[in-house]
């Protein structure tokens, strides 16, 4: 599997679930439980390369401010949201996370943000097709702590100065 059918994949099954998250990550177990085994390791690898890559200072702050904070396990389920918003909005924020503040068209903390079951769709599909946990993948893990220079989520001000466009669409008050 290649770059492009992995997000084809992502794109298809989100805009099939009318960004609903919980129902995005059951129509990306039933898309990839049409493939076979070694296509759905494939694209796991690609989940997991993409959440890796993610796992940046810059982008946990920017998540504090549409979540309202963000704690470690809040940021992973954020990671995975946000592949699950397609390659134009993943390939942006990891740019420049304050430009979600146009890429985002809405934001809804109660059902926006959580992408917790997307990281599993891989490894669910996987089982149900083999009857045996996903292998291990062969990709490094995300490092020790994200990348960059480390932010205080409970610094209003420095969130604010850092991330204008966000502050003033999703910021509190």
């Amino acid at each position: 599997m290649d770059e492009t059918e992995f997000w084809e994949i992502i794109d298809s099954t989100r805009e099939a679930a009318d960004g609903d998250p919980e129902d995005h990550a059951d129509l990306l177990v039933e898309r990839l439980i049409r493939l076979d085994p070694d296509s759905v390791l494939d694209f796991a690898r690609h989940f997991e390369a993409r959440y890796n890559r993610a796992y940046h200072w810059e982008l946990w702050g920017a998540a504090a401010v549409l979540l309202g904070g963000a704690s470690d396990d809040a940021f992973d389920y954020f990671r995975c949201w946000l592949i699950g918003q397609g390659r134009e909005i993943f390939e942006g924020a990891l740019h420049d996370p304050d430009s979600l503040a146009e890429l985002l068209d809405e934001f809804d903390e109660a059902i926006d943000g959580d992408g917790e079951e997307l990281g599993y769709a891989a490894d669910e599909a996987y089982e149900q097709l083999t009857g045996v946990v996903a292998p291990a993948l062969g990709i490094s893990a995300q490092p020790a702590e994200p990348e960059g220079t480390p932010l205080d989520f409970e610094d209003d001000g420095a969130l604010a100065e850092r991330f204008p466009r966000l502050w003033e669409r999703f910021g509190p008050g």
